[in-house]
């Protein structure tokens, strides 16, 4: 693991700085040298955000970079792959990302003023052709695994009506995907995800092992 480097993937509206603490927590307890991945998630097209992460990517020199992505980030590390095939190996955790797609996004995208504050990378990659229907190749090549929370607290939650077990955001049906390596959930909601000490060791754990901890 010492040639390796973990890239942090924020989600939407995000600054990039909530990665923070998944980023300090894996350096300093478990020794991974990571770096923020900045992108314009509401300006920017899903494939002009795919570049700036490939290249991203590319200009690290770590021989292994494993991808960590929030919500939309997950989903954008996922495409990246999808489009580079030949990108340096690693493994990819997603933090409650909408894998499935989103019930609240499509919602929301559905109107104006909706579409205009989700952008378009988010109705790209997951109101339009979500991770289902294209994903396939990166999780036959790579190890993906996938963290949903269970903690339903978020605006997601009201526009979505969940029925479902969900994180107030994205409901733990849409972080499946066929072909994951693990799959789990946490009792966090979708923002705590990213500021949880618990999470942050099972981020570490798949990244170390290519799975998921489970208690005895």
């Amino acid at each position: 693991m010492n040639d390796a480097a973990v890239v942090y993937v924020h989600g939407m509206w995000m600054p990039g700085e909530e990665m923070l603490f998944v980023k300090h927590h894996l350096e300093i307890h478990h020794g991974l040298t990571g770096y923020l991945f900045r992108y314009p998630s509401v300006r920017g097209s899903l494939d002009e955000n795919t570049e700036l992460l490939a290249d991203f990517v590319a200009d690290l020199h770590p021989k292994t970079v494993h991808l960590v992505g929030h919500s939309l980030g997950g989903v954008l590390a996922l495409r990246m792959l999808s489009l580079n095939p030949e990108m340096k190996p690693g493994r990819v955790v997603c933090l409650g990302s909408p894998l499935g797609g989103s019930r609240a996004a499509e919602i929301l995208h559905q109107t104006s003023w909706g579409s205009a504050i989700l952008g378009a990378t988010i109705g790209d990659g997951v109101v339009r052709g979500a991770a289902n229907e294209w994903a396939g190749d990166v999780l036959r090549d790579r190890e993906v695994g996938s963290i949903a929370g269970t903690t339903s607290v978020g605006l997601g939650r009201l526009v979505a009506k969940f029925k479902e077990e969900n994180d107030g955001t994205v409901a733990v049906a849409e972080t499946r995907l066929p072909g994951l390596k693990d799959h789990i959930c946490m009792p966090h909601s979708h923002s705590t995800l990213v500021v949880s000490k618990d999470a942050a060791d099972q981020v570490a754990a798949f990244l170390q092992d290519g799975e998921f901890t489970r208690a005895p």
